[in-house]
This record gives structure tokens, sequence and C-alpha cells, in this order.
């Protein structure tokens, strides 16, 4: 391949290192741009790739969950992120959580390692006009390049926020007070729980939503996608909110009480050597006196030493469906690709597919072939023409999930069945189409 074949990356997120990943495994060259160190942005606390801002974790393993069966089609394509993933995985249940530290580090590596890849620390404000290029700066896009994709597009954003959960020392929290278990006890015990009776809730509770909260730009409009919704935002819908949802006790038995508690807060393993746990749910835009105040509320962290407050951060995407082709080409310009969040796809896992799929098809249309659309079979599929088919009046992000596969042959009822059955199509489907596509 020559250079005049290179593929330009811009953003070396979960997206932009999976899409340089998967262009230089084809033996195409790339270039990567990252303008960390020499730009920063207000949640990256590291100058590594991939760096996880909010949870470290991938979410559920297994089939009968679609991002489950999503990050098994990615390791069957080679994923980098997926393969750094489970080298560093620490203990989470049915899930897959990562060492931040490790997992990031190991992406970098292999990136500034990989003889095709050249690696450029610089701030890109012009979106390239000649050859292939694939934008995955994600929703902390600089300004500058923000504005530059607003003009090519003609069109605006749409925003939103995504907020990170505290990150707590281990050595700091009363183990007298926690117990160690997984909902249901499905997998190991994973999860350190910090049990509430009633009356400790509605406390924690009043002081939640009168506690004050950073203060957003007057420009700036209010809007939250579910998954990561501050639990502040979330406790003024109203306590059931909360006691259906980061803090249910369901699955749960104290075992110094042998009773269900009245709410529960979770806290997550957050690196492989165990001297840290994020508080799972728990995203907020408190003030971070605030944060230390409340929270220290919880049982069993009254002596809490949190070594990063939670934060919030502006998250910006595009309207995909409008703009987007499932190969994540810009419809009017072909050799224009996009991934990650600002694609409108919601999590890490997706990100990083869709950088996949990006990657995938630059290193094609470099090399002079087409773009593939992978089957709406396949989670990589659905997920591709979800955002690229939906309402373009009322777009919003997505997660993987299995409502957006096409509906099975023959009616199932066990939700559990069905969900297998859905995974097992997903992966032959796709092992079909690597053979048929040529892909590896």
């Amino acid at each position: 391949m020559t250079e005049t074949n290179r593929v330009t990356v811009i953003g070396a997120g979960l997206a932009g290192s999976e899409a340089a990943w998967q262009i230089a495994s084809r033996g195409v060259p790339v270039t990567l741009y990252e303008m960390r160190p020499v730009v920063k942005t207000p949640a990256h606390h590291t100058n590594q790739f991939a760096e996880l801002v909010c949870s470290n974790s991938l979410r559920a393993n297994g089939l009968t969950n679609a991002v489950g069966v999503l990050k098994e089609e990615m390791r069957m394509l080679n994923s980098l992120v997926l393969g750094a993933a489970d080298r560093n995985a620490v203990p989470a249940g049915g899930a897959l959580a990562v060492d931040r530290e490790g997992f990031s580090g190991e992406i970098t590596r292999t990136l500034h390692d990989h003889p095709l890849v050249t690696v450029i620390n610089e701030e890109i404000q012009e979106i390239p006009r000649d050859g292939v290029v694939v934008i995955a700066t994600g929703p902390l896009t600089s300004p500058a390049l923000s504005e530059k994709i607003k003009a090519l597009m003609g069109e605006e954003y749409f925003y939103f926020y995504d907020a990170a959960a505290p990150i707590i020392e281990k050595d700091s929290i009363d183990m007298n007070k926690v117990y160690l278990a997984s909902r249901y006890d499905k997998g190991e015990a994973a999860y350190l729980n910090c049990p509430m009776n009633e009356e400790e809730f509605n406390a924690f509770y009043d002081a939640l939503i009168s506690a004050e909260v950073a203060q957003l730009k007057e420009f700036e409009k209010e809007v939250y996608f579910e998954g990561c919704m501050p639990i502040e935002v979330m406790m003024k819908r109203g306590k059931q909110t909360a006691l259906f949802g980061p803090m249910k006790p369901v699955g749960l038995i104290n075992p110094h009480t042998g009773t269900l508690p009245y709410a529960v807060v979770q806290l997550r393993q957050d690196n492989a050597a165990g001297t840290l746990y994020n508080m799972v749910g728990f995203q907020t835009h408190l003030k971070w006196g605030e944060q230390k105040r409340v929270f220290s509320m919880i049982p069993g962290l009254e002596n809490a030493e949190f070594v990063r407050y939670g934060v919030m951060h502006r998250n910006t995407f595009i309207n995909s469906p409008k703009l987007m082709q499932p190969t994540y080409q810009f419809k009017s310009r072909p050799t224009l690709f996009f991934a990650g969040q600002m694609t409108g796809v919601e999590g890490y896992v997706e990100s990083a597919a869709s950088g996949l799929i990006a990657g995938i098809n630059a290193a094609r249309v470099a090399s002079g072939q087409d773009g593939i659309v992978f089957p709406e079979e396949t989670t990589l599929g659905s997920m591709a023409r979800y955002i690229t088919t939906a309402d373009f009046k009322h777009f919003q992000p997505m997660n993987a999930n299995f409502g957006l596969f096409p509906k099975l042959d023959t009616r199932i009822k066990q939700k559990k069945e069905k969900y297998e059955a859905l995974a097992h199509r997903a992966l032959n489907t796709l092992q079909t189409f690597i053979t048929a596509s040529g892909l590896k």
C-alpha cells in the first residue's frame, strides 16, 4: 500500500483507536491525530488513548445481553479494544470491567508500536480535504473542529451531558457495614454493597435533592441520556426512580441481618489491584464539597476518601439518520467517515464497535473498494442500521439492545431462550458474512 492511500484518523478515543487498528491491520498506513496532551479536555485525566472517562465497566458478558453479543462479534473481528479489555479485566460479576490504566496503556502502546501507524499529538482544527478521513473526536470535540463539522453538515448539533461517578479508596470504606455480593449471586461476589434502611434512605434522599450542583453555562440546555443520568436528576423524579434503579436492593440479601435492605448503594472494583472502587450509577454534577457531605451519609462511606469526584461534561452527537450511511460514511462525501459517540451510538463498547466498522470501510475505500454494510441480524449491523434509519426529527443516542434486531422466524415466548436464539443467529450470520466478505 502506497503513502497516497494513507488514511487520517482524528481522535484516539475508543472509536478512533479501534478504527486506526482495523485500518493498519489491513495493510493500509494511517496517521492518528490526538490533541492530548497539547490540548486538555474537562473530563480526561491522562494522556493515554482510549481513556475511560466514566465507568470502568464494559457492561454485561454472556449471550443473553445484546452488548455481550456485540463484544463477541468484535472478538471475531480481532478488535483491539476487546482484546485489551479481556487482558486487563478485573472482577465484576457477570460484567466485563477493566483496570483503567492497564487497558488504556496497552492500547496506547500497541498503536505506537505498529509500523503502519503514525501518531501525531496535535489539535486538528480543519477537516482534511484530501484522502480518506475518519473523525472520531467524541463528545469533547474541540470548539474549532466542532464549528467546521457543523458548517459541513449545515445542521445544528443535538447535545446532552454525560456524568462520571466518584471513585473511592477501598481502605477508607468501613468493611463492617458493607458486604460483598453480586445481584442474585450471579457470577463471583464482585460488588461491595452499602445497605440502607428506610430512615437512612429518606435522609439521604432529602440531602441529595437539595444539594448544590455545579452551574452550567447559560446557553447550555440540560438534556440527559437515560443511561448516564446524574443521580441527583434521577432522584428529583421521585424516590421510586432510585429504588427501582441504581439503588434497588432486589437480589442483594444482607448476610449480616439475613434480610433485604430498603436500598443499596453498590461499589464496583475500579482497578486490578482492588484498591479503588467506583459508585455504581452515581454519576453526578454536584459540587465537590457537596459530594463529600452527601455521599458520606451512605453507610460504610462515612470516612470515605474520594480519589476522584464525579464530574460532568458536554456530549455532542450528529444527526446520523439524515447525514450518514450504515457504512459510517458521510452521505455527501464518501471518503469521510464518522465514528464513536458523536454518531449517536451510546456506550464504550458501541463506540469502539462503530470505530471497527468505520476502520474496516475506510481501509476498503482507501484500497479502491466499496464500503460494506454489516447484516442487520448482527449487533454491529443493527446499530448501524438504527442510527442511519431512525426518525431524524427525534433522533436520540442508542445502546446495543435486542430490540434493534429483526424478529426471529419462529416466536419464542421465554425471554432467555429468545435472546439466546437471537445471539446465535447473530454470531452465525456474522461468521458467514466474514467469510463471504474476506474479512479477517
